[in-house]
């Protein structure tokens, strides 16, 4: 009886709860986001007028209270370059590999998909990346003494 209306209705539910869910978690996101900001800015405020009423000044706040949290996938990280390079190329030639015994060749092709990414990823690396490991530097090569490679990060070193 209820067993042809279950279905339709369970394939209509499927999408809408995966928007319900994708649009909370990320205003999930935004309100910790909010959350922590303020009782950083309150602890914060908290303590100069404390300072303020024995007599001592506090620093202005620092540049990093201002900027959002940088990103787990933050362009920049040579490592992390490297890393994504030799996985999808070496993911790449696996999937060509393994297309290729079971379908021939016709179907093996898209293999070179994600080892075509992974040579990108390398030649970024060889080209900018390592450049940026090495020196502390900018991607053209200059030197940024001070300053962190990523937005959100105290400055490292002298």
């Amino acid at each position: 009886m209820y067993e042809g209306t279950l279905v339709p209705a369970l394939g209509v539910m499927i999408p809408i709860v995966a928007i319900i869910m994708g649009v909370g978690i990320g205003m999930l996101r935004l309100w910790l986001d909010y959350r922590n900001k303020r009782d950083i800015f309150r602890l914060h405020h908290a303590e100069r007028l404390a300072a303020i009423e024995k007599g001592i000044e506090l620093p202005p706040l620092p540049p990093e209270f201002f900027l959002g949290y940088p990103s787990p996938r933050a362009v920049g990280e040579p490592a992390r370059t490297l890393r994504n390079g030799l996985v999808l190329l070496f993911l790449g030639a696996a999937i060509f590999l393994a297309l290729r015994a079971e379908t021939g060749l016709v179907n093996a092709w898209w293999g070179l998909i994600p080892a075509a990414i992974g040579v990108a990823y390398l030649l970024y690396y060889a080209l900018v990346g390592h450049r940026r490991e090495a020196g502390g530097g900018r991607a053209d090569g200059t030197a940024v003494h001070g300053a962190s490679d990523r937005p959100g990060r105290p400055p490292s070193g002298p």
